[in-house]
């Protein structure tokens, strides 16, 4: 790995404190850090060196996968850490921030090999990328990159212009925006489960899988998010881009090879391929809820309209189900089912993949129902997957489901946020997004959004269940069930 700097702006806000300096801490216990790098962190708070290096210390305690010792590592790691005060408005900051990188460089003797993560509000994201141009900040020696979080815009137009401002100082292989979802252990892995086994591969199409279940249930609800919640909804905030990144990986074709070119070209083939539906459509295959008052962990909740700066008449989704289709010869005429929502039931993101059933009639002497055979992608909280198969009963004689589990609760193993940043650091942006994924995931959603804001039925569901029964009634008109559990 290259030694490098990595400037870090928003280093006081609650991303950087719960995530990103627990993620470069892990990685530096872990021995993946380079041999020499160094961090600034840049914000509004008029922080001394030492102040920021004791918030950095109060977040490792607070959200380290590993323990903080007061030992020689933490310290070593510690003292890598700078602080600049910085307005990201205020073009006069990113000419001090300039004069102390290169000076910091120098003292160091470190590359100017730059690593800038936007770790605050994405209303900045285009100003910085701007401003780190017109600084010269990005005409360094050696090599620059640009990690962005979400949201990339709020729809397509302001997607586009965003990217046209990035585009202006970096290069599309420059940057790394971040979905932390595709830094999931088994988001990863989709892949090696379909493409290194031959038990699946073959069966992996249209005349084999009945459908394909995709469900990520949160039993949070908005929390201290409002402002930005009622601006996104579900739709925005989990749908455009988690949900999007999922079914890809799930549907796309072999790649050519295994680089990052040729999976990002077969995922952007899914979104190409991906039905888009007018107005009509839209109403019978998208269902948007809204949470009520419940019971969630045996504690009450309020309502989201309850919510703090929610406001009373909001029509926001906290819920979105839908139904979507891939078609291309692989996936033609199989439905996608999506959920995903807030004050559910249980925490749980999994891929459920439906195999077409076996006649019953074969069993018809048998006291026996025939299930699907299923194979289920556990992403969050736990991980691996299962392979329910039916198989006869010793003791009955009946024929029933039985599950091969591969499963394991999370262990101490590289959180998303350590394999992501590892690999914007070692310049391999496979698990980053593309901007024609990003673009082409927002012309899919944005019929959907202002259909949202017209017509489209919002229904309520109680906090702790499963969503609407608008949502079940979805699956079930096509002859399925949501696998719950």
């Amino acid at each position: 790995m290259d030694d490098q700097t990595f400037i870090l702006f928003g280093a006081s806000g609650d991303l950087a404190k719960r995530k990103v300096l627990p993620a470069l801490y892990n990685l530096h216990r872990d021995g993946k850090m380079p041999r020499r790098f160094t961090v600034i962190g840049a914000s509004r708070r008029p922080y001394s060196r030492e102040a920021f290096q004791g918030l950095v210390m109060d977040a490792l305690h607070q959200y380290s996968r590993h323990p903080v010792d007061s030992d020689e590592t933490t310290a070593e790691f510690l003292d890598r850490f700078h602080y600049v005060p910085f307005d990201a408005g205020n073009a006069d900051d990113y000419t001090a921030l300039k004069g102390y990188l290169e000076d910091l460089e120098a003292r160091a003797h470190l590359p100017q090999n730059r690593l800038f993560y936007l770790a605050m509000a994405p209303d900045f994201f285009g100003t910085i990328a701007v401003q780190l141009q017109a600084s010269g900040l990005t005409s360094g020696t050696g090599w620059k990159r640009l990690v962005i979080e979400k949201p990339f815009g709020h729809d397509y137009r302001s997607a586009a212009e965003l990217n046209r401002q990035v585009s202006a100082a970096f290069d599309e292989r420059e940057v790394f925006r971040i979905d932390h979802y595709l830094g999931k252990e088994m988001v990863q892995n989709i892949e090696i489960i379909r493409f290194a086994n031959s038990i699946f591969e073959p069966l992996w199409n249209n005349r084999f899988i009945s459908n394909v279940q995709i469900t990520s249930s949160e039993v949070v609800g908005v929390e201290d998010r409002a402002a930005y919640y009622e601006k996104a909804g579900a739709l925005r905030d989990m749908v455009q881009n988690h949900m999007m990144q999922m079914l890809m990986l799930i549907a796309m074709e072999p790649p050519s090879r295994l680089n990052t070119e040729a999976i990002r070209d077969e995922k952007v083939k899914v979104l190409r391929s991906l039905r888009r539906y007018d107005e009509a459509k839209i109403a019978q295959n998208v269902v948007r809820g809204q949470y009520l008052s419940g019971r969630v962990g045996g504690q009450e909740v309020v309502g989201y309209l309850n919510e703090p700066g929610v406001a009373p008449t909001s029509t926001t989704e906290t819920f979105v189900a839908a139904k979507l289709y891939v078609d291309n010869f692989r996936w033609a005429g199989v439905p996608f089912y999506i959920r995903t929502g807030k004050r559910m039931k249980e925490k749980m993101t999994k891929i459920v993949v439906q195999f077409e059933s076996i006649p019953d009639k074969l069993f018809f002497n048998k006291d026996s129902s025939l299930a699907p055979n299923l194979l289920t992608i556990h992403v969050n909280p736990v991980q691996g997957m299962e392979l329910s198969i039916n198989v006869e009963q010793e003791e009955s004689g009946r024929v029933e489901p039985s599950e091969i589990d591969f499963t394991r609760e999370s262990r101490n193993s590289p959180e998303a946020y350590e394999r992501l940043i590892e690999d914007a650091m070692t310049d391999d942006p496979t698990f980053f997004t593309r901007w024609d994924e990003v673009s082409l995931a927002w012309k899919w959603v944005d019929p959907i959004s202002e259909a949202f804001q017209q017509h489209q039925p919002l229904y309520p569901y109680i906090a702790g269940s499963t969503g609407p029964a608008a949502a079940d009634e979805l699956i079930r008109a096509d002859g399925f069930r949501w696998w719950n559990g």
